[in-house]
């Protein structure tokens, strides 16, 4: 921007603007933060094509599972395009790019495809503050493109080249679910029509290729194109659903019919006396054809009955390998395109970043819920451990006093009770607690029968009470070592529930956005449900190590509670041998 700003100051206004213009040729990929390679496969693994094609617009579609949505500007102003030298910068456009569903298509002027070959590739690089958008929808077609239609612009039904041929007048229906974004959709009346202009004229000399995504209801007579000059017609449409072009009444059928209720990719090609037609890039046919000059007004999908997407024409005859190439690249999930990560030494993603990046904002909803509850969960096994191994220790401590001074422990007053209130250790000590219970009903009675000036004797039914305030300390006992067990019981139960309904939400948002983008092809599905499957794997790793801390735990306070019921009946056997009337 400096040496831009230097410039005009030293040149003028005038300078500086071409100044601004060229400073795009001589930025490179090395400005941008994220890149990766988009291989090419013209080969029979890919798709075979047999001639090397030149200045091909290449459709490059982006989703989650190739592109990071979120590295890059809401409306993808940073996306840029670059030779497999990663400086010379490909001249594109974006047709539509939505952050929301992380779907995306772009149009990239391929300057040659390579044929028969897996070697050629290009860099596609994002994540660039300081870059000015640079999408030109214009210059990403050659001069022989006429129109092209993606039907997806707000503004009506307009054509992306610099003819400007956009419809006059349009009847047709907007349809979502194209083979790339947005279709036309018509009823058998609608149509489009484009205005009669200077680049809108055919002529027998070059020839002409008109292309389209078709989706026919049925078998029915439709015209695709056609072009109006006076009393003369030039057509191309359906008879009984096979493809033909026609001059006033004279016309050429393809050989086979295309089928109904199905995406296919159609072309017709004409030229030096002859007319092909193509379906999905294979040849259908071919016939004799005498073209001559033609121009006037023309129409698009008169009498169709169902849906277009990516109408063009050019005045020129491409070649079979061109068509093959247009169709192959344009189709989802295509064999002939592929990303790798790391474009000249840049970063690479790994898997587990493109699942992180394809989770939905209800999926990180029901994963931080799992999250506190994991976090609870492993709170409560730590403290509880923690707790049961110092109340072990305290408990083997007193038990080994006791057996040595029962006798002394046993009888209210002796100093040895007392020696025994002075370690700290006890006050963690389940079975301490039960015996100083058990020790206070003891006093308490003897103290009783001193005052009535009785002696000291326990009968049957002071046992019996003994009994039952030890059994409501041990009782309370155990509810303090299961206090916070129930939240493992809930992360066990509910985190896999948890997880399900993050995933059952998450596959049916993924469905919804695939079906509304119109783009089903596995790249575009598989990372939204693997994400989804994202949250089933939370809700089970907060599960099971809840499981195993749960029955662990379980098994530690059995042990506490059986060592603390067995010293309750030792207690209350010793002091009806020792005390009893």
């Amino acid at each position: 921007m400096k040496f831009a700003t230097h410039l005009r100051n030293k040149l003028g206004r005038g300078a500086a603007v071409l100044t601004m213009m060229a400073l795009p040729l001589i930025a490179h990929a090395d400005d941008w933060a994220h890149k990766k390679n988009l291989n090419f496969d013209t080969t029979a693994s890919g798709i075979e094509i047999k001639e090397e094609v030149t200045q091909l617009p290449l459709l490059v579609r982006l989703h989650s599972g190739n592109f990071t949505f979120s590295e890059a500007r809401p409306d993808g102003s940073d996306l840029r395009f670059f030779a497999a030298d990663g400086k010379t910068p490909l001249k594109y456009h974006i047709e539509n790019f939505d952050v929301a569903n992380e779907l995306a298509n772009v149009w990239v002027a391929l300057p040659k495809l390579s044929a028969n070959a897996k070697a050629g590739s290009i860099v596609v690089a994002w994540g660039n503050p300081k870059a000015d958008p640079a999408g030109d929808a214009r210059s990403t077609y050659d001069a022989a493109q006429i129109f092209v239609f993606h039907f997806g612009d707000a503004e009506g039904v307009r054509d992306a080249t610099g003819n400007s041929n956009h419809a006059r007048a349009s009847t047709a229906k907007p349809a979502a679910d194209g083979p790339i974004g947005p279709a036309a959709n018509f009823d058998g009346s609608s149509r489009i029509d484009l205005p009669a202009s200077a680049s809108l004229k055919l002529s027998a000399a070059g020839g002409f290729t008109f292309s389209a995504w078709v989706k026919p209801a049925g078998n029915d007579n439709a015209t695709l194109y056609a072009q109006r000059d006076g009393a003369r017609t030039f057509s191309i449409g359906l008879a009984g659903g096979k493809l033909f072009a026609g001059i006033d009444a004279v016309k050429a059928s393809a050989s086979i019919a295309l089928k109904p209720a199905t995406w296919q990719h159609v072309a017709v090609v004409g030229g030096a006396g002859k007319v092909s037609f193509f379906v999905d890039g294979n040849e259908a046919g071919n016939a004799a054809f005498a073209f001559t000059d033609i121009g006037g007004e023309a129409t698009l999908g008169e009498g169709l009955r169902g849906e277009m997407d990516e109408a063009t024409l050019a005045g020129t005859s491409r070649t079979p390998a061109y068509i093959k190439a247009l169709a192959g690249s344009q189709s989802a999930d295509t064999p002939m395109l592929s990303f790798a990560d790391d474009a000249g030494g840049g970063e690479s993603t790994s898997y587990f970043a493109i699942l992180l990046g394809a989770v939905t904002v209800d999926g990180w909803v029901i994963i931080g819920l799992l999250m506190v509850m994991a976090v609870i969960s492993i709170y409560v096994m730590i403290n509880k451990a923690m707790m049961l191994s110092v109340i072990g220790k305290a408990n083997a401590a007193f038990l080994e006093a006791f057996k040595d001074k029962s006798v002394e422990l046993l009888t209210p007053g002796h100093k040895e009770t007392a020696l025994l209130s002075d370690d700290d250790r006890l006050k963690r000590s389940t079975i301490y607690h039960l015996y100083l219970t058990g020790l206070r009903e003891v006093t308490h009675r003897f103290d009783a029968q001193i005052r009535a000036g009785l002696p000291n004797s326990l009968s049957a039914a002071g046992l019996d009470a003994i009994r039952a305030s030890l059994d409501a300390t041990l009782v309370r006992e155990n509810q303090r070592l299961n206090s916070g067990i129930v939240l493992l019981t809930i992360a066990i139960s509910g985190g896999p529930f948890l997880g399900l309904l993050g995933t059952v939400v998450g596959v049916m948002i993924t469905f919804a956005a695939i079906a509304a983008a119109g783009d089903v092809n596995v790249n575009a599905i598989a990372p939204g449900i693997a994400a989804a499957l994202v949250a089933t794997v939370a809700g089970l790793a907060v599960a099971i190590p809840a499981l195993f801390g749960y029955n662990w735990l379980a098994i530690q306070i059995k042990n506490v509670s059986a060592d603390t019921q067995v010293f309750a009946d030792e207690f209350l056997t010793k002091l009806a041998e020792m005390h009893s009337a």
